[in-house]
């Protein structure tokens, strides 16, 4: 079977395959990629990030019903915490949203971080590229937790939304981490908890002092368990769509994915041939008995290392 060929069609144990080889750094899988590449850049990328307890599942569960009713067809990747002894995603974002499951137009899959350390799995990108390319209209990506995984989601993706809920002083943590210049919306979930007016009050007016976006981020209230709000939010991510269309902003967002895509590629290529090198000639044990018995400094060591793979030494 020509694995790419049927990604292309849809095929969804075509994708689920292709993902897996990814996920796996298997060599077949950047051949697939090369392969589906040209065929990419329509899907819409939505990060849905946030503190955990936020309710972001549920959130995504209704916002996948949403524009099911739309008529669009729906890519999930839920980035879970890696277990650190067999690397699997351990929450089951699947579990949450197993509704969707029977529909051929919806795809949902779990990620392990393995150790990315912005909360993004090394991968992502180029799952996200697979459902790109397998047709899917909207990819939507839930992240693991809070802190520089907004920064990285915010690279990835067109839309990025931040979710907090009423009470747990979200707002506060939030511009106090610098991270107001992240979320082009902000979602405040369980909507029907006591303290939520003055959540959206504290969190616009922060937006008024802090962000310096061309595009003010909405403030939205939404209950998931109940589906309140999903089609107001559907309608400001759409309209947010709208905005980067009109200003050129969204080939700037692309290129700026690319960029960074690239810089991954590199770093990671450079990092595994280096490694390679001073494992196989024996350099990496004897520098490190050195930094053991103190006899050389971490940093001295990294530059006798760089030094050794420099041309003409």
């Amino acid at each position: 079977m020509d694995l790419a060929k049927e990604v292309l069609t849809g095929n969804k144990r075509a994708v689920s395959r292709a993902i897996t080889l990814i996920e796996n750094k298997d060599p077949v899988a950047k051949e697939i990629i090369d392969e589906l590449y040209s065929h990419t850049g329509s899907g819409k990328i939505v990060g849905i990030t946030g503190p955990p307890g936020v309710g972001k599942s549920t959130l995504v569960d209704q916002m996948i019903k949403g524009w099911r009713k739309r008529g669009k067809k729906i890519a999930v990747v839920a980035i879970d915490p890696t277990s650190p002894f067999h690397g699997g995603a351990i929450l089951g974002d699947r579990i949450r949203m197993q509704d969707n499951f029977l529909d051929e137009d919806v795809f949902i899959r779990s990620m392990g971080t393995r150790g990315a350390y912005g909360g993004l799995s090394e991968a992502t990108s180029e799952v996200v590229n697979v459902f790109d390319a397998a047709g899917y209209d909207i990819i939507l990506i839930e992240t693991v937790g809070a802190g520089q995984a907004e920064v990285d989601i915010a690279k990835l993706a067109h839309t990025t939304a931040v979710v907090v809920v009423p009470g747990l002083g979200d707002a506060i943590q939030t511009i106090k981490a610098g991270m107001f210049e992240i979320p082009d919306i902000i979602v405040v979930n369980k909507a029907d908890l006591r303290g939520a007016e003055e959540a959206v009050m504290e969190l616009e007016m922060m937006l008024d002092w802090a962000s310096k976006k061309e595009w003010k981020p909405s403030v939205l209230k939404t209950v998931a368990l109940k589906n309140d709000g999903i089609e107001e939010l559907l309608d400001e991510i759409e309209k947010h769509w709208g905005y980067l269309t009109e200003t050129g902003m969204l080939y700037a967002r692309e290129r700026e994915r690319c960029k960074e895509d690239l810089i991954d590629l590199v770093t990671e290529r450079i990092r595994e041939s280096v490694l390679e090198e001073i494992k196989s000639n024996g350099k990496l044990d004897m520098i490190v008995k050195k930094i053991a018995s103190r006899k050389i400094t971490p940093y001295a060591a990294a530059d006798e290392i760089l030094a050794g793979l420099e041309p003409n030494k």
